[in-house]
């Protein structure tokens, strides 16, 4: 079971793809100012967030839980994945040579998170699956955004919380945010000389 469970987790790992520019182009710097952008993203099977929202408001009107779920959905995004972003992006450079945050209006270059698909997986107890997050990471001068520097696309960044205590989508997707956040950190720290 537990080398089944090496193998799932193998095969769902995240790959990232330089679209254009080049990490050497981040060296020297020491902030990045961090946006968000949840525009017309996909859900799992669905082609628009609005279908994802439907049905699953759907499943819980008995229950009287849909608008909640719907409430939640949105308030996760800056409560739980925003935050978890920065902070593992942030934990990389212990040493603080290199800050990011939202609202850094110091900082020479931006780093624009724009989601483009989510897999919010799921937890019943006796069967799970691993969040994924999708999404586009453009690097820029905040004073003169057309001049990206750096584009970087992430598929299938997996989140789950340890131990399998994810039983909420918001906790798993966050962990997604927070492995990208890791990886982004780490190729900066490596690539950008």
């Amino acid at each position: 079971m537990f080398v089944l469970l090496l193998v799932a987790t193998a095969a769902v790992a995240q790959k990232k793809k330089v679209e254009s520019g080049d990490y050497k182009n981040l060296a020297g710097v020491t902030e990045f100012n961090v946006e968000f952008d949840y525009s017309n993203i996909k859900v799992a099977k669905f082609d628009n967030e609005e279908d994802f929202l439907a049905d699953k408001m759907k499943k819980r009107e008995e229950k009287g839980k849909d608008e909640d779920f719907r409430k939640n959905w949105f308030a996760d995004r800056e409560a739980r994945y925003e935050p978890k972003f920065i902070e593992s992006f942030n934990k990389r450079f212990d040493d603080g040579s290199v800050k990011a945050d939202k609202g850094l209006t110091s900082a020479k270059y931006t780093m624009k998170v724009k989601t483009e698909w989510i897999q919010p997986g799921y937890n019943v107890g006796v069967s799970r699956q691993n969040a994924e997050v999708t999404a586009l990471v453009t690097f820029f001068e905040t004073a003169n955004p057309s001049n990206v520097v750096l584009t970087v696309r992430i598929e299938r960044s997996p989140g789950a919380v340890g131990m399998g205590m994810d039983f909420n989508s918001g906790g798993r997707i966050a962990e997604s945010y927070a492995k990208m956040g890791k990886e982004l950190a780490n190729d900066i720290r490596k690539k950008a000389k």
